[in-house]
């Protein structure tokens, strides 16, 4: 079972990200490295997922004034395909609708399977381009 905390080391958490979408930087000619993943989240809502205690992935949401960004969600590769993301993804929709959101925004790879993750829980295509699906959930 998954439970969340604040995150508590982001250099760990870039890494994670790093880890998980650098095929996807490559991919698209994207020249991210781990310090700029850090510089980009640092002013993000992050949180850790773990399981027994390890840090096993991370989430991060950004706000305004009545939608929620969720810019991040990686769950490392040991612990990926058991329906850990898609709890991750819920506890990130409680906690938009907690600070008010009535809607939560996302961009996905197009090349990315998480993409089949979105649509199974209920968000919606409102936009694309070469590198990105735009897509959106309605909070209720």
């Amino acid at each position: 079972m998954s439970s969340y905390q604040p995150c508590r080391d982001l250099s760990e958490s870039a890494g994670i990200t790093y880890n998980n979408m650098h095929s996807y930087y490559a991919h698209y000619g994207v020249d991210w490295e781990q310090p700029k993943i850090l510089e980009q989240i640092s002013e993000l809502d992050n949180w850790d997922i773990l399981s027994d205690g390890e840090v096993i992935g991370a989430f991060r949401l950004a706000f305004d004034s009545s939608t929620c960004y969720l810019r991040d969600l990686q769950v490392c590769q040991n612990f990926q395909n058991q329906g850990i993301g898609a709890v991750a993804l819920a506890e990130a929709i409680r906690l938009a609708k907690r600070q008010g959101a009535t809607k939560l925004k996302l961009k996905v790879f197009k090349i990315s399977p998480a993409y089949r993750l979105y649509i199974r829980s209920g968000f919606t295509c409102n936009n694309e381009d070469e590198r990105f699906y735009y897509m959106a959930h309605n909070i209720t």
